[in-house]
């Protein structure tokens, strides 16, 4: 087995062991989340980020077993075409490639996170549509976000090897992104301005037994030897839906910032990791952020026009660090905009 294999296996044992402590240990039983926990979680979860940013600068290399500069070529043509070595000597152009991966990482996690934030605001929208008690909040989020993270590996990977033999899907992903952040602006509510009657929860009505009450915090129950399934189960269906519906913007942004999938995967996980934490933290908050729709809006478009340009920036010389500090920009613009300009309540 090669060291790609090893640390890509022990990473992800890693992160669903941490995920099975919270729910196993510290969440075994059904409680409302406060915000002193949802605080901790949360800085659990961005300190590990973090971290893995400086595991990147330092070891990775590793990730792709380089153990040549012939092989160090070879991965960056294929996944960083962007970086242009200004080193030699191989220890020199291994350190440039990490901190080029690291760079990476941390602008398609920053992306990530803000993307994120709207997400909050659709999982609230479901949750108090469906009147889920608060106490099963948490249980629901952690197994969609389980749920999440199988279909994101599974996209991740499908796409870059698709990106590999078909570059042009890059403009198809770019075309995607800026009319995305075009409808982001005139769309209202996600389409979740009544949950109950999506779609999704028609089709699984019809085909599905489905008790009309919930049963603690079960997502199904036998009544003789027939299974039925609780609203909770649709709650949570509706949940791994409209996180598809986020991984098709969100995958393809961080795409823009870079190819390797393994970046792409990991900013995605921690992002996703850390999201039922923001969720407790932000979610009586999240509708005071009222520019952040705007700021999320020029973000995809940025990505976009940077996929549909990619070839051109490349040979002009755009460096990684520039997609940090523009996301970066827009970010802290819309949300210091929220603060010092509130929205004012229906009384004001």
């Amino acid at each position: 087995m090669t060291n790609e294999v090893l640390l890509i296996s022990g990473f992800v044992v890693l992160i669903l062991s941490i995920l099975l402590f919270d729910l196993l240990v510290v969440g075994r039983k059904s409680h409302i989340v406060k915000p002193r926990e949802a605080m901790i979680w949360t800085s659990v979860w961005v300190s590990m980020a973090l971290l893995f940013y400086f595991f990147l600068a330092n070891f990775g290399h590793l990730l792709h077993d380089i153990q040549t500069p012939e092989k160090l070529r070879e991965i960056a043509r294929m996944y960083n075409p962007e970086l242009h070595f200004t080193s030699t000597g191989f220890e020199a152009m291994l350190r440039e490639y990490r901190l080029n991966m690291g760079i990476n990482y941390l602008t398609g996690y920053i992306i990530e996170q803000t993307l994120s934030i709207d997400n909050v605001f659709v999982m609230l929208i479901l949750l108090e549509g469906f009147g889920v008690a608060h106490k099963n909040y948490k249980k629901v989020l952690f197994w969609g976000i389980l749920g999440a993270i199988v279909l994101r590996f599974i996209f991740i990977f499908a796409g870059s090897a698709l990106i590999l033999k078909f570059e042009w899907i890059l403009l198809v992903f770019g075309a995607f992104l800026v009319y995305q952040s075009i409808h982001l602006l005139v769309a209202k509510d996600h389409g979740m301005k009544d949950p109950q009657h999506h779609p999704v929860v028609k089709f699984l009505s019809k085909h599905i037994r489905v008790v009309p009450h919930y049963v603690d915090s079960n997502f199904w129950i036998f009544q003789g030897k027939k299974l039925f399934f609780t609203p909770l189960f649709i709650v949570l269906v509706m949940i791994e839906f409209t996180d598809l519906l986020f991984a098709v913007d969100s995958i393809p942004a961080v795409f823009a910032v870079t190819r390797d999938p393994y970046v792409v995967f990991f900013s995605n996980i921690f992002a996703i990791i850390g999201l039922r934490s923001l969720f407790f933290l932000l979610a009586g908050l999240v509708e005071k952020f009222q520019y952040l729709k705007q700021g999320v809006s020029i973000l995809l478009a940025f990505v976009g026009l940077k996929l549909l340009f990619h070839s051109w920036l490349e040979k002009v010389g755009f460096e990684s660090w520039y997609s940090l500090v523009v996301i970066g920009a827009v970010i802290f613009l819309s949300i210091g905009l929220s603060l010092l300009f509130p929205k004012k309540s229906a009384q004001e």
